[in-house]
Formats: structure tokens, C-alpha cells, sequence
């Protein structure tokens, strides 16, 4: 099972990934924060009562890693509530680094199995709603536990 550290400007938050229902995701989330991408990566769009978005290497939400990963939308845990991590997408199958964490689930229903849902925040929920466009991801703890 992995678990994830997200390290901010405005505190940190734990993360429980949804392995069973989207293993592609949450390898390719993990691998990319083990190789350091999101390090100092700013979060470059926060809609109020809507969701936090990060991921963009050119802060503007024009960016990825330089490929497309698919969806994952048929596991259980594809519902966007408060404080769960998604893919953030221009069409289906076209997520690469770019995610949000979801601030509100009463603006967010029309997402679920659209963007995958790969995780949740489980401990510093509080720190998600301090999160103002332009912080900083300072970097991401991956953690594999048996």
C-alpha cells in the first residue's frame, strides 16, 4: 500500500491512494512525485467551494509530463468529496501529471467518471482550504508500506 505526503507553503497533507481502483493513476501520481516533478511546482488554479488544482510544470495549466495516461472511472471510489485527489484532463484519456484536490462536493458531482479519482486526504484537510492560486507544492513524500 503507498500513502503520500503533500508538502506545502500552508502545511502538509496525508494522502491514502485508491489502489484498487485506480492502479495506473496512483503509479503514475507516485512515480512522478519519487523523480521530484511536482517539487516547486505552483498551484495554479483554486476555484473557490470547486477544487485546487497542481500539476503544471509551466504554472498555467497548459503543461504535463510529456505523455497521456487513460482514465480509470469504473472502481468504487469515483465520487468527488471533499479533500479526494483527481485527474485533471483536457477530454478523456488525457491526464499526464496535472491533478486537483476537491473542495466542495456540491460543485463537483458532474466529475465523477469523468476524472479519476486516485486518492483522498486523510489527516491536514484543513490545509486544502488555505491553498490560494500561486502556492507551492514544495514536494511530495511517497511512502510504501506492506
Amino acid at each position: 500500500m503507498q500513502t503520500a505526503e503533500i508538502v506545502t507553503t500552508k502545511g502538509t497533507m496525508k494522502v491514502e491512494f485508491f489502489e484498487k481502483d485506480a492502479p495506473n493513476t496512483v503509479k503514475n501520481f507516485c512515480d512522478l512525485a519519487n523523480k521530484g516533478f511536482y517539487n516547486g511546482l505552483k498551484f495554479h488554479r483554486v476555484i473557490p467551494d470547486f477544487v485546487v488544482q497542481g500539476g503544471c510544470p509551466n504554472g498555467t495549466g497548459s503543461g504535463g509530463p510529456g505523455y497521456k495516461i487513460n482514465c480509470e472511472l469504473t472502481g468504487e471510489n469515483q465520487y468527488h468529496d471533499k479533500g479526494v485527489l483527481s485527474m485533471a484532463h483536457a477530454g478523456r484519456d488525457t491526464g499526464g501529471s496535472q491533478f486537483f484536490i476537491v473542495l466542495s462536493r456540491d460543485n463537483t458531482a458532474h466529475l465523477d467518471r469523468n476524472h479519476t479519482c486516485f486518492g483522498k486526504i486523510t489527516e491536514g484537510l484543513e490545509v486544502v482550504d488555505k491553498i490560494r492560486q500561486g502556492d507551492v507544492i514544495q514536494k511530495i513524500l511517497v511512502h510504501t508500506t506492506a
